[in-house]
């Protein structure tokens, strides 16, 4: 692997990463009200590297995708998988993920971080699926 590449997937992951955190904090904000909301700057911080760790976590797994004679479905399950260890991980060690809340707000916390990697995923796919076509028709 190219350093480049390397490189390119971990600025990749941070940017990612940390642009859903923040809109994630917008939402949580428009929600309870933005002048009922305190976030310290321990929270912060601790979004800002906690979403860069989970950025990479997602974005250097999917280097999978580049081994071809993997199936589509199974490059999927491998990428979400490293990338929701990571996550669930993560939000644990840093109390994102409220685990004295009960079961239903853990799955509800479960069912929104699927629902944000599928739609980042789709968006990924689409594009790069627009991008080889295009290459495929400037080949033609």
């Amino acid at each position: 692997m190219k350093i480049t590449v390397l490189i390119e997937r971990l600025a990749l992951g941070a940017f990612v990463g940390c642009f859903i955190v923040s809109l994630i904090e917008v939402l949580i904000a428009f929600q309870s009200g933005p002048q009922n909301v305190v976030f310290s700057g321990y929270d912060v911080i601790n979004a800002f590297f906690g979403s860069i760790v989970i950025g990479w976590a997602f974005s250097l797994s999917g280097l999978i995708y580049d081994k071809e004679d993997l199936s589509l479905p199974l490059q999927v399950m491998f990428q979400m998988g490293i990338g929701f260890i990571v996550l669930f991980s993560v939000a644990i060690y840093l109390g994102w993920l409220p685990l004295t809340f009960g079961i239903g707000v853990i799955i509800e916390w479960i069912i929104i971080a699927i629902i944000f990697a599928s739609v980042s995923w789709l968006g990924f796919y689409i594009y790069y699926y627009l991008e080889a076509r295009e290459i495929n028709q400037k080949l033609q």
